[in-house]
């Protein structure tokens, strides 16, 4: 697969931007989740539906859109007002509070009171006249036609109404243009829209929180990010490891032209792991397969850094980034208690990058072109019970479903050089590894 392409066009993530994008994820994620705990989401959420519900609208639109015309408060004042204001009400209560009508009403109930049907003897009194006088006024049929009248009783029961406390509060809340603002219903609403432009609540409804749906199903289960002071003996060793404990750890290959040397050229620099091939001599144990364990004069030496002894994890999602310099063998894979299984997923052969899945002696993988291999690239394999998937940053390469591995397996990280290449110095770096499971 040549990847060139696919760098070119923007079908592979740039590292850079990958590694940013997933942490902007990550950090997005966390404070998804911090906020959904808060208090401030659970009172925004409750006044949500307070605020958003029919009811409230409805109410909230009636208030600042009833004019105060069409209230009952205006209508009982009007009605009362426009009855206070008529000449002849008026008049009449003039009248009901005046000595007149009460001397008048007084006199009507003597016996005296017959003597104004007899002409004679009103002209002959001065007090008789006075009364007969009044009987006839204006100001005594106005008593006469508004006494006990409808009009009366309507007037005195809007006057009654208008004065009570409840009423005058109701009508001063009506009369007022910005009455929905005097309300506990405002406040309630004020409060709402103040929680939803809060930068957390504003954060978390925008959000969708399905972008975190692969970041969820996974679990972080192993992690190095290389940035103590060195390589961490509760993670890693170095050398091959065996089962058989009596076993050499420490050894090359005879086929090889590096000497491993248990840990010397592994360090930690600048927050990453360098596995560094040196042109030195050493003499040091190799494995032939015919002659078995023998001494070796080597001119270079490399290293392997393995967490066999540390970490071993059956699927999931196993992850570097990984850069290397020097056209010789680099690599990160997945081994096991045996010879096989042995996964590659990252294998760089001195001129391309190869991927890929040795089981049962059959040999699964592929060959990449089109990236270079001394830039940093993350390079993952996604282990299931039915496949193996290889990717490149975001971008998948590879996928078989053959000779899956059943076992639990290893991260192991290593330059060497094989026969038939040039012997050369080499640089593997390792910036950080992780492991997950789903």
């Amino acid at each position: 697969m040549n990847l060139f392409w696919k760098k070119l066009f923007g079908g592979l993530t740039p590292t850079a931007k990958l590694e940013k994008n997933e942490a902007e994820l990550i950090e997005a994620m966390e404070r998804y989740d911090k906020i959904e705990k808060s208090p401030q989401l659970i009172e925004y959420n409750k006044l949500f539906h307070i605020v958003k519900s029919a009811a409230f609208q409805e109410n909230r639109n009636t208030l600042k859109n009833r004019k105060y015309k069409d209230t009952e408060e205006y209508q009982n004042k009007h009605k009362y007002e426009k009855l206070h204001n008529l000449s002849d009400i008026k008049l009449y209560f003039e009248v009901l509070n005046s000595p007149e009508l009460a001397q008048y009403l007084a006199f009507e109930a003597t016996p005296a009171f017959e003597d104004l049907g007899d002409d004679k003897r009103v002209a002959a009194s001065e007090s008789l006249r006075k009364f007969k006088a009044f009987k006839h006024s204006k100001p005594y049929k106005t008593y006469v036609r508004f006494h006990d009248s409808f009009i009366i009783q309507e007037y005195e029961k809007l006057k009654a109404k208008i004065s009570t406390p409840e009423f005058v509060k109701a009508n001063e809340f009506w009369a007022n243009q910005e009455r929905w603002h005097t309300t506990p219903e405002y406040q309630t609403e004020l409060q709402f829209y103040k929680l939803a432009d809060h930068p957390d609540i504003a954060f978390y409804v925008k959000e969708k929180p399905e972008r975190f749906k692969n970041y969820r199903n996974v679990k972080l289960t192993f992690v190095d990010d290389f940035d103590a002071k060195s390589i961490s003996e509760k993670s890693w060793n170095f050398g091959f490891y065996y089962k058989n404990p009596k076993l050499i750890k420490q050894h090359s290959f005879s086929n090889e032209k590096q000497a491993n040397s248990g840990g010397k050229n592994a360090s930690l620099t600048t927050s990453h792991l360098k596995i560094e091939t040196k042109e030195e001599k050493l003499n040091a144990v190799a494995w032939h397969s015919k002659q078995g364990f023998l001494n070796k004069d080597f001119n270079f030496t490399s290293d392997i850094v393995q967490s066999a002894e540390k970490f071993q994890q059956k699927y999931g999602i196993f992850r570097a980034k990984i850069r290397c310099v020097g056209p010789i063998h680099h690599a990160f894979w997945l081994g096991s208690d045996e010879k096989l299984p042995m996964v590659n997923i990252f294998h760089f052969d001195g001129k391309s990058i190869t991927m890929g899945n040795a089981n049962k002696d059959k040999v699964d993988g592929i060959k990449v072109n089109g990236i270079n291999p001394s830039e940093y690239y993350i390079y993952s394999l996604m282990w299931t019970e039915k496949e193996l998937i290889w990717m490149i940053n975001n971008l998948e390469v590879y996928r078989t479903a053959t000779n899956i591995p059943k076992k639990e397996m290893y991260l192991a990280f290593n330059s060497f050089i094989s026969e038939k290449q040039k012997a050369s110095p080499g640089t593997l770096e390792i910036d950080w590894v992780r492991v997950y499971t789903t």
